[in-house]
């Protein structure tokens, strides 16, 4: 039905950034029950929080937006190296395949997944977070690393009750 290139739409409320979503083409399609929007040529999409800052990035090579005719029901579906940044958090997740359901206010995928994030490496196969992907739930977890800040097994030296000479430094 139409074609639009250099997309760009921004979501305010009260004058505030809410989400901001780009795109190099847009193609909208329609049948009876059914319109879908395809982003061919890679979207981005940046969801801002309460006080209108840029929180989460969401990129990938191509993207799907459903709606069903007379109804609020919808599905965003984000593929092919699906990159989503939460620049609070400082993490970044990966994964192939990536669906936002508005309705709901959830991100998810039954795909691999790789969160890497300033303590460590996580993986594994599905994933299920807020749509600002604040808190992310990740299933079917193997081969992760975390960077352990507290260590149990340091040795500290009380030097009131200590017995023994002292460790050269």
């Amino acid at each position: 039905m139409q074609v639009v290139d250099d997309m760009h739409i921004v979501q305010t409320d009260k004058g505030k950034f809410k989400m901001r979503v780009e795109a190099a083409v847009m193609e909208r399609y329609q049948n009876d029950s059914l319109s879908w929007d395809l982003f061919p040529k890679g979207f981005s999409a940046y969801a801002y929080d309460e006080d209108g800052k840029l929180e989460t990035e969401i990129k990938g090579d191509g993207a799907r937006h459903t709606t069903v005719t007379g109804t609020k029901e919808e599905l965003w579906m984000a593929y092919g190296n699906v990159k989503v940044s939460n620049l609070v958090n400082n993490q970044i997740m990966e994964t192939d395949t990536l669906y936002w359901d508005p309705t709901k206010e959830k991100i998810y995928t039954d795909c691999y997944v790789r969160i890497i994030d300033p303590k460590g490496l996580m993986q594994g196969y599905g994933m299920e977070s807020d749509q600002r992907a604040r808190s992310t739930v990740l299933h079917r977890v193997f081969n992760n690393y975390l960077i352990i800040d507290n260590d149990s097994t340091a040795v500290v030296i009380d030097s009131v009750n200590f017995i023994g000479p002292f460790p050269k430094k």
